[in-house]
């Protein structure tokens, strides 16, 4: 099967065996924030963002993201600077052994991108999907509240130029 969509912000056209999920193919592309889990879309490790909506790549097919954009982590950096929800990740010490990070990153990125009032609820809300057997949550809430609001203070500041 052929398809086609935006990888990361580039146009992505492949061929893939039916069935093929679209944590399989963004394996095999090397885009290793994207982690092997569960298989059942009950652990998060391989959350994506699909048209800047946080989903389980190991529930989606191929064939269904055609015309779709996907983002994965490897898109946030540039290799020289993190991107501000890595920053507070990595200040607030939200990451331990690092392998639900990626996922909880995009969760706060998406939550971030649907706009609203950003609180604890929402934020515990967001990293539901992502199973993590190191932190207890408590710093990776405390990531995603410092992120939502360095975002509304960088809004309000650029608002007032």
């Amino acid at each position: 099967m052929n398809v086609q969509f935006e990888l990361n912000g580039r146009l992505v056209q492949t061929e893939h065996e039916p069935g093929t999920t679209l944590m399989e193919l963004l394996r095999s592309r090397e885009l290793y924030s994207v982690k092997h889990g569960c298989d059942h879309g009950e652990c998060g490790a391989c959350t994506v963002l699909m048209d800047s909506k946080s989903v389980n790549a190991c529930l989606i097919l191929v064939h269904t993201v055609s015309g779709r954009k996907i983002e994965t982590l490897e898109s946030f950096s540039d290799h020289k600077t993190m991107h501000h929800i890595q920053d507070n990740f990595l200040h607030e010490g939200a990451a331990q052994c690092g392998y639900c990070t990626p996922g909880m990153i995009l969760a706060v990125e998406a939550l971030k991108r649907e706009g609203g009032e950003i609180d604890e609820p929402g934020v515990r809300d967001a990293l539901n999907g992502n199973l993590c057997r190191c932190t207890g949550y408590v710093k990776p809430v405390k990531a995603g509240l410092s992120t939502t609001k360095a975002s509304r203070d960088k809004e309000n500041a650029g608002g007032d130029s």
